[in-house]
This record gives C-alpha cells, sequence and structure tokens, in this order.
C-alpha cells in the first residue's frame, strides 16, 4: 500500500514538473500587447483625421453646387446637331468642357436637347444672353443653368408615344425593324395620303417594340394607295407587310 502512494506521488511530481516546463500547444493563441502612443501623439493623430474628414466632406458638398452654376441645359436643337456641332456653338463665347446631345437609348434619335459644360460660371452667363433664344436650323434654342431650368431630368428615359387616332382608314403593317418608331412610320406611310396617325405597338410595360403597327388614313383610296405601294416594300432594312385592317 505504501508502495502505491509513492508511485502516486512521484506520478503526481513528475506531471506538475512537465506541465511547468512544457512549451505553449501550437493552439494556443499568442498574447500581443500594445502600448499607448503619448498624449501629445495621440491628439496630433485625431487633428490630422479630423482635416482629412473635413476637406473630404467638403469637396462633396461643394462640387455639385460648383458644376451646376457652368453647365448649361440646352433644348429644342434640331435632331440632326451632334455633339462636335453643340461644342462649336458655345465654343464663341468661352472653354468648352463637354458638350452632348442626349439621344433616345432605344431608336437612337436626338431627343432635341443636351447639356453644355463651361470652364467658368462667367462663361456659362456669356453663352446664356448670348444664345437663348436664338434660332439654330430653323428652331428658337432654350439655354440656361440646369439647377433651375431642369433639375430632375431622367436623360436615359424614353420618349412618350403621341396618342393614336383610329379611324376606319387603317392598314396594318407587320414585320416591322425593332429601330422603326411610329415618328419614322408616320412618315414613311406620308407618301401615299394624308395620315391622320400611325403607331408601334410595344410589349406592355416596355419601350419594346412587337414588330408590327397600324397606319390610319382619311379615306379607303389612300388605305389602297398604300397597300399596293407599300405591301413587300424594304423599312429600314426588312421587307414589311401591309393588309387592310
Amino acid at each position: 500500500m505504501a508502495t502505491t502512494i509513492s508511485s502516486l506521488a512521484a506520478t503526481h511530481s513528475l506531471h506538475r514538473l512537465c506541465c511547468r516546463s512544457s512549451p505553449a500547444s501550437p493552439s494556443t493563441p499568442a498574447r500581443v500587447s500594445f502600448r499607448a502612443a503619448p498624449p501629445a501623439v495621440a491628439a496630433a493623430r485625431a487633428r490630422r483625421r479630423a482635416a482629412v474628414q473635413v476637406r473630404a466632406s467638403s469637396a462633396v458638398l461643394e462640387a455639385p453646387e460648383e458644376l451646376a452654376t457652368r453647365k448649361l441645359y440646352v433644348g429644342n436643337i434640331p435632331r440632326t446637331v451632334t455633339n462636335d456641332e453643340l461644342a462649336a456653338m458655345f465654343a464663341e463665347h468661352g472653354t468648352v468642357v463637354r458638350a452632348e446631345v442626349m439621344f433616345d437609348k432605344y431608336s437612337g434619335r436626338s431627343r432635341r436637347f443636351g447639356f453644355v459644360t463651361m470652364s467658368t460660371p462667367e462663361e456659362a452667363n456669356a453663352a446664356i444672353e448670348s444664345l437663348n433664344d436664338t434660332e439654330v436650323g430653323g428652331r428658337k434654342i432654350k439655354v440656361n443653368v440646369t439647377e433651375s431650368f431642369l433639375p430632375n431630368i431622367d436623360a436615359s428615359a424614353p420618349e412618350p408615344e403621341p396618342a393614336f387616332v383610329d379611324s376606319q382608314y387603317k392598314v396594318y403593317v407587320g414585320n416591322l425593324a425593332k429601330t422603326v418608331t411610329t415618328e419614322v412610320l408616320k412618315n414613311f406611310f406620308s407618301e401615299k395620303g394624308e395620315v391622320l396617325s400611325a403607331t408601334v405597338s410595344r410589349v406592355p410595360g416596355t419601350p419594346k417594340s412587337k414588330g408590327f403597327g397600324f397606319v390610319t388614313f382619311s379615306s379607303d383610296e389612300e388605305v389602297e394607295a398604300a397597300v399596293s405601294t407599300f405591301n413587300n416594300a424594304e423599312l429600314e432594312g426588312q421587307t414589311i407587310r401591309v393588309n387592310k385592317a
């Protein structure tokens, strides 16, 4: 019995010795101690961070206001006016930073307005005084700062379709190219009579063409002329089908 107790005591002593002398397990995370920076250094760092935040906030708040005094809305321009031509119109009154005509993203046609950014507010004001209400291509254009004239315009939205005027003298037009708009369709059929109205059918809730439309006229003779002339004719690269509706 004494031998057993002595053996247990020796084993316990050996266990404590091993535990004290064995290295830490690899899975045990090492403890890293950090020394606090002196108060003067910490205060200097805080001041630098605050200064950076103030400069960033000022840039965010002031940039749009400054840009609004230089960016001009140009409305009622001819559809044929390009970005370069728009820039040339304003170049006489200062440095043009950017000139952009807005186009319908579905039809590719000009939306008859654009934006011009001048290099200074003074140049922008000079352009307004010289060009607002002047004629370009037979149209009286409108020039004003975007902030006061058109602050929330959606430049990507498609143009609204004109109201369709129905009539008993109507033709169905099928196999239309996706690029054909209501205006293109109306102008195409105007050669053979007085077109009352035209429409391109679109997928509900979207600007996507269904590939067909309708055109209305003032008389049955005009309908007959349209069918005989335009059935199997080519419109924007596709052979269209025209029948009485």
